[in-house]
């Protein structure tokens, strides 16, 4: 082929790229139905344009939004060259030395760090924690007498993962609660969003934000020194201890800093979203007695196979982390017949994916038995890619020891109740009601 055939090729090839079909509504309207009302906005734009559009929105700009499966799984295989973390990112939230942050071989470096934290046998070292939080929580919980489940889920997870993350009980425990409940309920809001160009009053959302993290890195500073002068330094199973050694072990470590960073990114990443999952799974059980009587079953037999197949459907059904981004990094990213230009921001429709009935026929049913005794479907409750979610398995297993706990001491009582609708709190979708039940002590 000569150079000015295969000129004329290239070039009718790129004019056969398109650009993916736009919503056209002032830039304000979509950003306020992305942030307030995106599920139904969302499903609005999906049924007028389909599986693939354009927004355009505050913070992200023009972004591509996908939840068509193949599309998803192009976003999902794509190099790290090819598509790079979203801006802005939770690294704006946790700090620039957080895993969040990274990019390219500095992401790769520090998940291969985390994981074995977070897999196998240290997993199992934590269920005794999980299963201790969970008694101390709901020892006075009231009998014959509705209330919210997602504020005493929150208060699991977030002590869960303290002790897990930072080995820490007692008055360190009590301290550091104080401390990031409030600076976790603020920064969720407040995560996408830039940090105001002037200097912000003390309180400010900059400002209290600041404040809960200079207290936050005090203690940690405090834990790090402890950590470093204790001579079972080796034996412990906490993740700073991880991180301390990590840098005698290499003879560079990572900075107080960037330990702090990371640290706070574990702790508010490993316990909002799983809180709120908890929460939807006591909202489920209320309204599906059928479910909830094979799992009662299943934990007096002392099975385990039912409860993880309904914490897959859960994870499904009530997408909790509804939307993951990614930032075209290359000159251009082709995307089945679209072609998305440079710094364009890709977002994957988790929740679509989800009720997508091609995938999960009947999306709209309840039903673990789609998860159970065959392959799953595909599901993107944790991301996917090179960027999935480190704790995963951590999550889970927490699920699946919380719910089997109270399973174990309680009685769910259930009814005709309807729904919970969803409510967004910047991060993480939660039950509007907290997941209201009624239960008994089992005698």
């Amino acid at each position: 082929m000569t150079d000015s055939a295969m000129t004329a090729t290239c070039a009718t090839s790129t004019l056969n790229r398109m650009n993916p079909p736009a919503v056209r509504l002032p830039k304000l309207v979509q950003g306020v139905g992305f942030a307030f009302f995106r599920r139904k906005a969302m499903r609005s734009w999906i049924k007028r344009l389909g599986h693939i559009y354009e927004i355009n929105v505050p913070f992200f700009g023009r972004s591509v939004v996908v939840s068509d499966p193949a599309l998803v799984r192009s976003v999902c295989t794509a190099s790290a060259d090819e598509l790079a973390n979203v801006q802005p990112n939770l690294g704006n939230l946790f700090g620039r030395g957080s895993v969040f942050a990274f990019d390219g071989s500095r992401h790769r470096e520090r998940r291969r760090l985390l994981t074995p934290a977070f897999h196998g046998q240290s997993i199992k070292t934590y269920e005794k924690v999980f299963e201790e939080e969970t008694l101390r929580e709901s020892a006075n919980w009231p009998e014959n007498q509705e209330f919210r489940m997602l504020e005493p889920m929150n208060r699991i997870t977030l002590n869960v993962i303290l002790r897990t993350v930072l080995g820490v009980d007692g008055t360190d425990l009590k301290e550091l609660r104080e401390i990031v409940q409030p600076w976790m309920t603020l920064g969720s809001v407040m995560a996408f969003v830039p940090p105001a160009p002037f200097r912000t009053g003390r309180h400010s959302p900059w400002g209290r934000l600041e404040e809960h993290r200079k207290a936050f890195d005090r203690i940690v500073m405090t834990l790090i020194d402890r950590a470093e002068a204790d001579p079972d330094l080796g034996d412990r199973v906490d993740i700073l201890a991880l991180l301390v050694r990590s840098g005698r072990d290499d003879g560079t470590g990572m900075s107080r800093m960037d330990i702090c960073d990371e640290l706070l990114a574990l702790i508010g990443a490993g316990h909002e979203s799983t809180a709120s999952a908890l929460g939807w799974a006591f909202e489920r059980l209320r309204r599906h007695p059928d479910v909830l009587a094979e799992l009662v079953r299943e934990v007096d037999e002392g099975g385990s196979a039912f409860r993880r197949a309904t914490i897959l459907e859960l994870l499904r059904s009530r997408t909790v982390v509804d939307v993951i981004g990614r930032r075209v990094g290359a000159p251009n990213f082709d995307l089945g017949k679209w072609r998305i230009p440079r710094n364009r921001t890709v977002l994957v429709r988790i929740a679509d994916l989800h009720g997508n009935p091609e995938i999960f026929p009947h999306p709209e049913r309840f039903d673990p038995c789609r998860f159970r005794g065959t392959k799953p479907p595909t599901s993107l409750a944790f991301g996917g890619g090179t960027r999935r979610c480190i704790g995963a398995d951590f999550a889970i297993a927490e699920m699946d020891v919380v719910l089997r706990t109270v399973l174990q001491h309680f009685r769910i009582q259930t009814d005709a109740a309807a729904d919970e609708k969803s409510h967004f709190r910047g991060i993480a979708h939660t039950p509007k009601l907290g997941g209201r039940v009624v239960v008994n002590r089992r005698k």
